[in-house]
């Protein structure tokens, strides 16, 4: 694993030609490695005034073992990692399991709570829910 930073490229234009960045030393790393992620920090994700982690994206740049230029988004919550519970949201989400009205979040019959940070909270609360979500999003991850 090789862990690098971005320069800019000095009078690189700044429109069409590619990105405005490039990263150090040279093509050698850029043509040996398999997997090439771009990570970039988004958003901070707050509990009153204190900042307890951000939103990550990730961006596929290259990969020579599975389709290239995917993408994904989650929470990286400080002293914890990516955040569990709110990849159970927004996953339940994206399949339809949970039902989002509005701000409103519904998980069959069950109210979660008014915003992402309630239903990551109720999630929280109540891990036989959790582990009832995560069941049932592995079975439609399977049979997709």
């Amino acid at each position: 694993i090789f862990i690098n930073q971005l320069r800019e490229k000095i009078g690189a234009p700044s429109y069409g030609s590619g990105p405005p960045e490039t990263t150090t030393g040279g093509n050698a790393l850029k043509f040996y490695a398999s997997v090439r992620l771009d990570i970039r920090r988004s958003t901070p994700i707050k509990d009153g005034d204190v900042i307890i982690g951000n939103l990550t994206r990730v961006k596929v740049v290259k990969n020579k073992v599975a389709p290239p230029f995917r993408k994904a988004e989650f929470d990286m919550i400080y002293g914890e990692g990516i955040s569990h519970t709110g990849e159970l949201v927004d996953m339940g989400v994206e399949l339809g399991l949970i039902a989002k009205n509005g701000s409103w979040f519904n998980f069959g019959e069950i109210r979660l709570g008014q915003g992402r940070d309630s239903a990551k909270q109720f999630f929280k609360d109540n891990p036989e829910a959790a582990a009832d979500l995560e069941a049932k999003i592995s079975e439609k991850m399977k049979n997709q």
